[in-house]
């Protein structure tokens, strides 16, 4: 979305990763304006998609450059409402389906009775509106929620070697020899 609202041309925006740049306008724009279907509203399963609610912004913001009379790769006057929608429908619908997810695992008594932790990291637990929706799902769910620092959640190496860290202290799942572990590709 950030590359599509060409917000490496934003004055606010040029230094910025796209995430952080959507975060940024969001703050600042009316996610009233610009309200999006959410993905996969049909399935009742955990499943992520974002590649439905990716054609609707990419229409909307189609729909816009012609009502304003701008070219591809200009910056829209409501790049901040456009921001903002797009920021809280991929929150409502990761927080959805995480909100499934645990569920789930409770009825089926697959986490520890107390304690229970729901660990997000990688690049979507650096964006603080989204960190806050979830910290409100796991306190309703009576989760704890833990998200290593926004400087390491940039990197899926980073948080697939702090998952490693975490299992390791915890003394889960560390295998010394991979001798007839079966690898499939899904």
């Amino acid at each position: 979305v950030a590359r599509r609202l060409s917000l490496r041309k934003h004055p606010e925006c040029q230094r910025m990763a796209g995430g952080q740049a959507i975060e940024h306008l969001a703050r600042t724009g009316n996610q009233e304006q610009f309200v999006f279907r959410l993905p996969m509203k049909q399935y009742r399963n955990c499943n992520f998609s974002f590649s439905g609610l990716l054609g609707l912004v990419n229409n909307a913001i189609a729909q816009k450059e012609k009502e304003e009379g701008i070219q591809e790769g200009e910056i829209l006057s409501c790049v901040e409402d456009v921001a903002a929608g797009v920021q809280h429908a991929v929150a409502v619908h990761i927080m959805q389906r995480t909100c499934r997810a645990l569920l789930f695992c409770t009825k089926n008594s697959l986490l520890p009775p107390k304690n229970a932790t729901l660990v997000v990291s990688g690049g979507v637990a650096s964006n603080q509106y989204i960190r806050k929706g979830l910290q409100n799902l796991a306190d309703a769910n009576d989760f704890a929620l833990l998200c290593p620092p926004p400087r390491l959640c940039t990197d899926n190496g980073v948080m697939i070697a702090w998952n490693g860290i975490e299992r390791l202290r915890a003394g889960l799942g560390v295998l010394h020899r991979t001798d007839g572990i079966r690898y499939e590709p899904k």
